[in-house]
């Protein structure tokens, strides 16, 4: 498990300058990957990006609202296929 940055993402970036293990990453200008997502390879699952998020758009895996469920593969795909991939 991990935690998922869904859509709600403002990308005010607060969740980057906490998170201990740089575990989330975004990529700029690219409209096929707006957020920022977090490895879930390198994520330790502390929560520091989730109490840090003001939009409240940070949720471990198993609490994703129902509306956002498809951010939880897009985060997945960003670090398979999408250019998060390099940083693996």
């Amino acid at each position: 498990m991990t935690y998922v940055i869904t859509r709600q993402c403002e990308r005010a970036g607060l969740c980057v300058d906490v998170c201990p293990t740089d575990s989330i990453h975004t990529v700029e200008g690219d409209e096929e990957w707006p957020l920022y997502y977090i490895n879930p390879d390198t994520c330790i699952e502390c929560a520091a990006c989730e109490a840090e998020c003001p939009n409240e758009a940070i949720f471990f895996e198993d609490d994703v609202p129902e509306e956002c469920e498809e951010d939880i593969q897009k985060n997945a795909d960003f670090f398979t296929v999408g250019p998060g991939q390099e940083l693996v």
